[in-house]
């Protein structure tokens, strides 16, 4: 008896708990698809949209939080590299849940060149599938699409590592455009 009250406890603990750690996100787009549309203000308060990308490549990259170590490293190398993708034909956009105060704060900190994407409602985040939720706080996965200038995802990268993202971008962009 007293074990069957501590398997119904632990069920309904595990019960209570999980929610907090669910992922909160639809599916990503998949390789070939349209990539979702947009519509959100970057740090300096303009708007953009997907559209404003066509005829471009584009490296949409998804971060958690301005300012924690993994997302200035991550912004950081993009900013470095920041010529070569444009020599590239790429536009970089970053996005996070983070407001236009904070993306403005930190873009500044950092000297970023390219438009942090705030998605304080979370939409873009969630037709993007990276939308997850621990604890009660929700953040956007470090996820990066690039999206080909017809606007259709050509390449997804998961868990990506900060320090390599931009360059695993670059060779891949490199590799698509020789390939086309």
């Amino acid at each position: 008896m007293r074990r069957n009250a501590l398997l119904l406890l632990l069920a309904l603990l595990v019960g209570l708990i999980a929610p907090a750690f669910a992922d909160t996100s639809s599916a990503l787009p998949q390789t070939g698809q349209a990539a979702p549309d947009f519509r959100l203000q970057d740090q300096n308060g303009k708007w953009h949209t997907a559209a404003d990308h066509r005829g471009h490549w584009q490296v949409l990259y998804f971060y958690p939080k301005d300012f924690t170590p993994g997302c200035t490293t991550e912004v950081c190398t993009f900013r470095d590299d920041i010529a070569k993708l444009r020599q590239a034909g790429a536009d970089v956009v970053g996005v996070s849940l983070d407001d236009v105060k904070s993306h403005a704060e930190f873009a500044a900190k950092y000297k970023v060149p390219f438009p942090l994407l705030a998605d304080s409602e979370h939409k873009m985040s969630e037709a993007y599938g990276v939308l997850t939720s621990k604890m009660g706080m929700h953040y956007a996965k470090r996820t990066t699409f690039l999206v080909d200038p017809q606007g259709k995802v050509a390449k997804v990268y998961q868990d990506v590592d900060p320090e390599k993202n931009s360059a695993q971008v670059l060779a891949d962009l490199a590799a698509l455009k020789a390939a086309s």
